[in-house]
């Protein structure tokens, strides 16, 4: 088997081994960076202090003084063609990682740390361990530039610590987006100032139904409740800008809304509003089209904008079932004065008049592919999740798109295999082999309309996973799968090389007390 100091996730765009020489690393290893690429140093010095509990300064220049171990941080002489490319050069004295940038340059100390041995992201101090690197020299570039995860939080909460290591897996397999989740018919997890209810209420659920939802059985009798509170949220933005993760907020509507309605009613249609949802399925709840309940979500969202920086926000706007906007008068007599066709028209207006807000406070909005019924709002980027078809209209009609169709990337479902032998889960079957199979850029599209497929997501939605050992099962290896078609060449190594090199990235999860699904395909490659 290949030496598992070699097992690159993703694999890198050229790798090249240099002999049979090693790079120790020293007590008296010194790191040399500054500035744009002194904060990638820093990141690298911390992982490195944790593992082996030395020193390692970082300084502003070399000294060049004869057998000086160091690992140094270079400015590249011209800008490389991607901001977060890099290259890699191990040598028996000297580690260099060029880079244009600070967010190359922390890709280029990920690929490092993989070179070492798998404790190196155990966090405990093993002075004692032989911390060798093969010498090597790598070129190394990402594919696409947007490579994401979502994790829903509003079905089942993950406390933050939790949300923290699972933005540290994400930075290390080079995936750049953590598409947050937040709000559902069975909860709201976000705090927002103006709107005390929103969390007091709608994060507060009596309990869930047991075993799978269609079946309709009985609660479990056991509540659940969480939010994030607006300072731990400013925190964990902090700590994923520093691993250079976007972090994509999801706030749903017109769907999804249950939660909500149920803190504030009069942002629904009926009578009395019914409760935060005990199961799962589509809903029928929606928010009314009133100009207060217009403001109101207007109003969250400018409390979502001041708390995440990036230029995106997801709106949701899939499975908004009409029936409550076409029972009620109020609605339909808005419909007719709008000069609307139908509902789905309504709510391509309702989804536009968010992105217009959106648009003014210097922000894009995002929605799944749903939101192509009716009309795409002005500059809305489409997730494609029913397939490739919706991602190929937005494409065709000019809009940017991302890739996470439900047959490819959902990790909600099962692994391969009898459901008998898994843990519940919500249907369908992925396993390991058909994520890393999965081609995001679709064959029809010419290179005019290509350009606007921004990259791939996966997806886990947690109405079956309720504990993280449960996330972490469902998530890794898929994560790692995925990790090397978003990042790697298209022309990348068969699946038998990556279950190859994956043997040996076990390692390292192994040493995070992740606790992954073990592929049946080692078994029957």
């Amino acid at each position: 088997m290949r030496d598992p100091v070699l097992a690159l996730v993703p694999h890198p765009v050229r790798c090249k081994r240099l002999g049979d020489a090693v790079f120790a690393l020293r007590a008296t290893t010194r790191l040399i960076a500054s500035g744009p690429l002194f904060p990638a140093a820093e990141m690298l010095a911390v992982r490195l202090r944790q593992s082996t509990g030395w020193p390692l300064p970082i300084a502003a220049r070399r000294t060049d003084e004869a057998g000086e171990s160091r690992i140094e941080f270079r400015q590249a002489a011209t800008v490389l063609p991607d901001p977060e490319a890099y290259t890699l050069h191990v040598a028996a004295e000297q580690i260099t990682i060029t880079a244009s940038t600070s967010a190359g340059a922390f890709y280029g100390g990920q690929t490092l740390l993989q070179l070492f041995p798998p404790a190196v992201f155990g966090g405990v101090p093993r002075p004692e361990l032989a911390w060798h690197a093969p010498a090597i020299e790598i070129e190394d570039a990402p594919r696409f530039r947007w490579r994401g995860v979502m994790l829903d939080s509003a079905r089942h909460f993950q406390p933050i610590d939790y949300i923290r290591k699972f933005i540290d897996l994400l930075a290390q397999h080079k995936l750049n987006v953590f598409h947050w989740h937040l709000t559902d018919d069975q909860g709201w997890r976000i705090e927002i100032k103006k709107y005390p209810r929103l969390v007091e209420v709608g994060s507060r659920r009596r309990e869930t139904t047991k075993g799978h939802g269609k079946y309709r059985t009985e609660g479990d009798g056991l509540p659940v409740t969480g939010y994030y509170a607006q300072e731990e949220i400013r925190d964990l933005v902090a700590y994923a800008t520093q691993r250079h993760v976007h972090i994509l907020p999801e706030i749903e509507m017109p769907g999804h809304a249950q939660a909500a309605v149920a803190a504030y009613p009069k942002l629904g249609l009926l009578p009395k509003a019914r409760e935060v949802s005990c199961r799962w399925g589509i809903h029928e709840t929606l928010f009314n089209v009133k100009p207060d309940t217009l403001a109101f979500l207007q109003d969250v969202l400018a409390e979502v904008i001041s708390l995440f920086p990036f230029d995106y926000i997801h709106i949701g706007g899939d499975e908004a079932v009409k029936t409550q906007w076409r029972q009620d008068a109020d609605t339909q007599a808005s419909l007719r004065q709008l000069g609307l066709r139908d509902e789905d028209h309504l709510q391509s207006w309702f989804i536009g008049q968010m992105a217009e807000f959106l648009r003014r406070h210097g922000r894009k909005l995002v929605g799944w592919d749903e939101i192509l019924e009716g009309g795409l709002a002005s500059g809305a980027t489409v997730m494609s999740w029913r397939g490739a078809a919706g991602g190929i209209a937005a494409a065709r009609l000019g809009h940017d798109a991302i890739m996470c169709p439900y047959d490819a990337v959902y990790f909600d479902y099962y692994q391969g295999g009898s459901p008998s032998v898994e843990p519940l889960a919500i249907g369908g079957d992925l396993p390991l082999h058909k994520v890393h199979a999965y081609e995001p850029a679709p064959a029809e599209l010419p290179a005019e309309h290509a350009r606007h497929i921004l990259g791939v997501q996966g997806q886990l939605w947690t109405e079956y996973i309720p504990t993280t050992s449960r996330l972490d099962y469902m998530a890794f290896p898929r994560i790692a799968a995925l990790a090397e078609v978003a990042w790697s060449p298209r022309e990348r190594p068969p699946f038998a090389d990556f279950v190859t090199r994956l043997c040996g990235h076990l390692r390292r999860l192994d040493c995070q007390d992740v606790r992954y699904r073990a592929p049946l395909e080692f078994l029957h490659p």
